[in-house]
């Protein structure tokens, strides 16, 4: 279930009979996936998108993002979103004049910097996200991973600071939310038994809690247009891989940087039971329903055996 994003590119243009094409094309899709959670990882990048090509604005990829998320609920999809907010967390630092600082690309995290943390994921990003939803109707709940243990935490190191590792994922009340028709959107900060609130990486997190509700799908938009043997080579996207593919991977180096964890997220969460996985660019025009119910998609699909 995945293609060269170009391959969507005239979607705007379609004739009615084309349009009625793809909507039968749509229809095994929605019913196999009627009542199954998707639990769907937003990108701080996506919401800071470069202009050019067929990329779209920040305020126009959220608005295609929110409508994805709601066609998917009303056809009787159970989204859940889980979102980071890397650049924006970065921005208001400087703004403040606080140093960021990085320690094997984890962002170094004192007292000030959690408090930073937390005002931007949960104050404003996800602000952000559920309202854009429920321009839609009242659909989205806004929740931080502290709200109810969803997600508790322990420190990884003391040289990292606030920075967590998620040790457990209470998904009560995500599944409460679910039963009562809404959209649950995660923050992604972690507490410890003590109260201590921790940054925990976005994709981690969206694995994490994948794996807990049993997920048929973790999606996670990026600004890459999905998995690529090759890092900075885009003729070399992987349509297809399996958890062993991923493993030789990072094995080779071949996936770096922010691409680890999304990586390793993935592999985990198969591994768990989730059914796919998938890696594609947020930043195309509705990447995500492309993906979820059409043939060809448009980023990396993951699966335990292909």
């Amino acid at each position: 279930m995945s293609a060269d994003p170009a391959s969507q590119r005239d979607l705007p243009g379609l004739t009615p009979g084309a349009k009625a094409s793809v909507l039968v094309e749509s229809l095994p899709y929605i019913r196999r996936f009627w009542g199954k959670v998707v639990v769907v990882k937003y990108g701080g990048n996506v919401l800071s998108p470069q202009p050019g090509g067929d990329r779209i604005d920040e305020a126009t990829a959220l608005a295609s993002f929110a409508e994805d998320i709601v066609l998917m609920r009303s056809v009787g999809m159970l989204p859940v979103v889980v979102h980071g907010g890397g650049p924006q967390i970065g921005a208001l630092m400087e703004r403040v004049g606080k140093e960021v600082e990085f320690l094997d690309g984890l962002r170094v995290t004192d007292a000030d910097t959690i408090d930073l943390v937390r005002m931007v994921l949960v104050g404003k990003v996800n602000r952000d996200i559920v309202s854009s939803i429920n321009v839609h109707g009242a659909l989205a709940v806004g929740l931080s991973g502290e709200d109810a243990n969803l997600i508790t935490a322990v420190a990884r190191s003391e040289a990292l600071g606030y920075v967590g590792d998620v040790v457990h994922v209470d998904p009560v009340i995500v599944h409460q939310l679910l039963a009562q028709g809404l959209i649950p959107v995660v923050a992604t900060i972690g507490t410890d038994q003590s109260g201590q609130a921790f940054n925990i990486n976005a994709d981690t997190a969206a694995g994490a809690l994948a794996s807990a509700l049993e997920a048929e799908k973790l999606v996670f938009l990026t600004d890459v247009t999905g998995l690529r043997a090759v890092a900075d080579d885009p003729s070399t996207l992987i349509h297809q891989a399996t958890v062993a593919d991923l493993e030789g991977l990072l094995a080779t180096g071949a996936a770096t940087g922010g691409m680890i964890p999304k990586v390793e997220a993935c592999a985990r969460a198969v591994r768990s039971g989730v059914g796919h996985a998938h890696i594609l660019d947020g930043r195309t025009p509705h990447a995500l329903l492309l993906e979820v119910f059409t043939d060809e998609g448009v980023g990396t699909m993951v699966g335990e055996s292909g």
